[in-house]
């Protein structure tokens, strides 16, 4: 108890300003990449080596283990970098949103709420014909990787165009159309497949849905072909069974478009169709 104290007394004696704010920076850290992996597999990772590590700790203390302590004591270098190799993903994506900070526009653009209209009244199409579809809005992160494996189009997005990709036996039918705005980038796109156990009923399309959104911060609407249902997928999560309101409402929620934003965009969308 006394060597307690004593140690105690010596950590206040050496405490100071700098040390505070050593502390506050590393809790930040740590909690802001425990908000990045939160949900995700990586979280489950995470997890697991955490309980190893404890567990090899805890026994090698208590039962006086003095090679599993030399490994643990010798082996920090090669678990960073093994850390760094299982969570690339998650800090590639960390650093893109903190390149990004402060560009995000205020206000709803006219261009994206334009694109979620169009993309939400095609796909309420699509479902009712049973007629499968992946639409992938690109966010800040940059999904040239992704685009380079498709068909460029760079058009203009319409209702009509999407319902042409995604039409039966066609060429592009089975890839991903790719959207940045209110355009077309890029259409029979290859995604990444999760590796996220999935119930049954879900197909190659929510895989690669769920595997974009875990790698970026992109937004995937889904089109169950065998079903007529409506997914989206982000942040590695899905949401399923939706309709066209649902789906509306969680786009609008995803991208920060307040309601107000969004009537106010739709109404000027309108006023020129009219014209």
């Amino acid at each position: 108890m006394s060597e307690l104290l004593d140690a105690a007394r010596d950590l206040l004696a050496n405490f100071r300003l700098g040390s505070a704010l050593d502390i506050l920076i590393v809790s930040a850290s740590v909690y802001w990449v425990l908000l990045l992996i939160r949900g995700t597999t990586a979280m489950t990772v995470l997890r697991g080596v955490v309980v190893v590590l404890g567990g090899a700790f805890i026994l090698s203390r208590l039962l006086d283990l003095r090679v599993v302590n030399w490994l643990l004591r010798n082996s920090v270098t090669g678990l960073v970098i093994a850390l760094a190799v299982v969570f690339q993903p998650e800090i590639r994506r960390a650093l893109e949103r903190l390149g990004r900070t402060g560009l995000r526009p205020i206000a709803a653009s006219e261009e994206r709420v334009r694109a979620i209209e169009t993309v939400v009244r095609a796909a309420a199409r699509m479902a009712q014909q049973q007629r499968g579809a992946l639409i992938v809005f690109e966010r800040e992160t940059g999904l040239r990787e992704v685009i380079d494996t498709g068909v460029p189009l760079d058009a203009a997005l319409s209702g009509e165009l999407l319902a042409s990709v995604f039409a039966t036996n066609t060429p592009l039918h089975d890839g991903a159309v790719i959207i940045r705005l209110d355009r077309v980038v890029a259409a029979g796109c290859t995604l990444p497949f999760s590796e996220v156990a999935l119930a049954a009923e879900f197909g190659m399309r929510h895989r690669a849905a769920l595997g974009i959104t875990e790698r970026t911060d992109a937004v995937a609407v889904v089109v169950s072909e065998e079903r007529g249902e409506l997914a989206i997928a982000s942040s590695g999560r899905m949401v399923s069974g939706l309709d066209e309101g649902r789906l509306r409402e969680q786009l609008y929620r995803l991208f920060a478009i307040e309601p107000v934003e969004a009537e106010r965009a739709e109404r000027l969308l309108l006023d020129r169709r009219g014209e």
